[in-house]
């Protein structure tokens, strides 16, 4: 196993990710406590000590699953990460009633790694709202030892970011983002780790192979691959990927099954990061697997300036790309309209046409709009 300096200590460059557990067949999503016993001691001795759980996942169950396995080894074996939950606002009225619950779940006495969850634009001024006092809590549990290193993750656009990291940048020592390289564009991560860059903080990765859609590629898409890297899976080519990001400590994997952590224990055996001309076959592949349901928007922002109602034109249509070319965005996409003022939603376009006038790319902005507004109304589109 691959081992980071992180401060003082070292960690495994690949995490178990705890939010696909193993469930019980016909049980309605029970966890599978055998099989996840298994899992646990095969990444423990595979050389894995970073486990990544959350207040919500598994329906709230993942901390205590987690946390009764993980109590059947010596403390010092694992690093166990778990998150403020923020993307509900009521939970702000709790913070302190959850952070103990969540030591009991996990059956510590500290958080090795605590972060901020979600870091987004219907949270931000929560996070950063002084008189609710999150910030002042956690900052206080570091200073106590119940948290030895803070940080956050984020699914959040760039400006929100920033906003996080204006205000407390200088405490976070990790950010966890959604890194791959189908979203080195299409969920725009290059800006994110540039960002991150800018502050010197260390990036954890989450969603590496996309939910498994890297895993499995398109065969005329696997074939490119296995020309440059003949011996290398799906999977691997993601793995290593990342492996070129040199601030990059942790990779968490939702991994479900022993077979997946068996693989990704051998990939994580040793760096063999992708080349230059490797990753820009991935991009290329990247383009090709996009173009058909996405649009060829670059941000330029010329549209902007002459929307009437002040849409964000090019955020817009990203979040209509992701939509588009994952069947539905998964959460992140009605998160982020969910967000939004309802006179800056897609739905608020009044079809005047005046962006299309000066977009280099002809975008056809105002169908892409009422578009959008149906798909996401769950409205028939006209024929």
């Amino acid at each position: 196993m691959i081992y980071k300096n992180f401060r003082e200590d070292k960690i495994s460059a690949l995490g178990l990710g705890c939010m696909r557990f193993p469930t019980v067949e016909g049980s309605g999503g029970e966890v599978d406590m055998d099989a996840v016993r298994r899992l646990v001691k095969l990444a423990l001795d595979g050389g894995i000590n970073y486990f990544d759980t959350a207040w919500a996942y598994h329906g709230g169950r993942s901390e205590r699953v987690i946390g009764e396995v993980l109590s059947e080894y010596p403390r010092e074996s694992y690093r166990i990460a778990t998150k403020f939950p923020g993307y509900d606002l009521s939970h702000f009225n709790r913070i302190e009633e959850i952070f103990e619950e969540q030591l009991k779940r996990c059956r510590v006495d500290y958080f090795d790694f605590y972060l901020f969850h979600n870091v987004c634009e219907s949270n931000i001024d929560a996070y950063l709202d002084e008189d609710r006092g999150l910030f002042k809590f956690l900052s206080e549990q570091k200073r106590r030892g119940r948290i030895k290193h803070l940080g956050f993750s984020t699914h959040g656009r760039i400006g929100t970011v920033r906003r996080f990291l204006d205000a407390y940048g200088k405490d976070m020592e990790f950010c966890q983002i959604q890194l791959n390289w189908l979203d080195w564009k299409l969920q725009d991560a290059k800006a994110k780790v540039e960002l991150l860059r800018e502050y010197n903080i260390p990036v954890w990765v989450m969603e590496p192979v996309r939910g498994g859609a890297l895993a499995r590629l398109q065969p005329e898409h696997s074939a490119l691959l296995r020309e440059a890297r003949a011996e290398a899976s799906d999977a691997e080519w993601a793995f290593r990927y990342i492996q070129s990001f040199p601030e990059v400590i942790v990779t968490l994997s939702g991994m479900s099954s022993e077979e997946q952590i068996s693989e990704n224990i051998k990939t994580f055996s040793e760096e063999k990061p992708t080349s230059d001309k490797e990753t820009a076959l991935l991009y290329e592949i990247a383009a090709k697997m996009t173009e058909k349901d996405t649009l060829p928007c670059t941000a330029c922002r010329y549209c902007t300036d002459y929307c009437p109602r002040g849409l964000d034109i090019p955020h817009i249509i990203q979040l209509y790309n992701e939509y588009s070319y994952s069947g539905g965005g998964g959460f992140l996409v009605p998160m982020a309209i969910g967000a939004m003022p309802e006179d800056k939603k897609p739905s608020a376009c009044i079809g005047c046409r005046r962006c299309e006038s000066v977009c280099p790319q002809n975008i056809k902005i105002s169908e892409m709009m009422s578009s959008f507004a149906r798909r996401l109304a769950k409205e028939p589109e006209d024929d």
